[in-house]
């Protein structure tokens, strides 16, 4: 028997998201009120593609990656990474946030030590894979440090090492660079382009920004309400740059068209 299309998609995308659905309940005298963060969504991310999700607070974009992180339990729907359903956290996921949360009493390289300690990576191939990825992210000079002698994009770059350091298939990164100052966010996203340009791994990335978005990304999705209002191909070549954003008039075409969109 011929597999069906979305068999077919679980086999071979990255990511697969089908209806789903989150819904929190509460009780409000004889009633009870449902309110949706989710809403019949339906997701692919393909093998090494980089996909952002882009809409406004409360649409819904950080709990579609707490779902695939495992961190929240989706009301109905069907979540699969690499072939496997979503049941829980897994070490096939890697997840950055906006704020690394960094142990400030372990060093850089503790850290990332830790986590690999936590995810039951054999002790002999810790302290090797944190500095193999500490060297990825440009910070083999800062392995003895402690957080609070970091930048923020410096932290945020230790988040990003111990996030890779699991050697995931799948990155998750929600807003990673949404605290730090205009430049410190435009070197981390060109930091984060040359490390994926290397690394090749499937990225869902969540952002506000729409130039972000098309700077990093093969395809935008927009989010808002709780569903997918629209998923955008981004046919500009690689590698890019702000002034081909602004300059290029079918960048600033499908600028205009995100922005319709939101």
């Amino acid at each position: 028997m011929a597999a069906t299309s979305v068999e077919a998609s679980i086999t071979t995308d990255a990511i697969s998201i089908a209806n789903l659905t989150k819904v929190y309940e509460r009780i409000s005298g004889r009633e009870i009120v449902r309110t949706y963060a989710l809403n019949g969504v339906d997701l692919t991310v393909r093998p090494q593609e980089f996909v952002s999700l882009v809409g406004p607070s409360g649409c819904g974009k950080t709990t579609v990656l707490k779902v695939i992180a495992g961190l929240l339990g989706p009301s109905t729907g069907r979540v699969v990474v690499n072939g496997r359903p979503v049941t829980g956290t897994g070490t096939d996921r890697g997840v950055v946030f906006q704020q690394p949360s960094l142990l400030p009493w372990r060093t850089v390289r503790q850290n990332i030590i830790e986590s690999l300690s936590f995810a039951g990576i054999p002790r002999a191939q810790r302290k090797p894979r944190a500095d193999k990825y500490l060297e990825l992210v440009g910070l083999t000079g800062f392995v003895d440090h402690y957080p609070g002698e970091l930048s923020g994009g410096m932290q945020q770059r230790v988040g990003i090492a111990r996030a890779l350091a699991l050697e995931p298939q799948v990155l998750l990164m929600d807003e990673p660079f949404g605290a730090l100052d205009a430049i410190t966010r435009q070197h981390m996203q060109a930091e984060l382009m040359r490390i994926w340009s290397q690394e090749k791994r499937s990225v869902l990335f969540v952002t506000h920004s729409i130039e972000e978005a098309l700077l990093l990304s093969d395809r935008v999705v927009v989010m808002a309400d709780g569903k997918v209002r629209a998923d955008v191909d981004v046919p500009i070549d690689r590698p890019r740059s702000r002034a081909e954003l602004i300059n290029d008039p079918a960048a600033r075409d499908l600028r205009t068209r995100l922005e319709e969109l939101l």
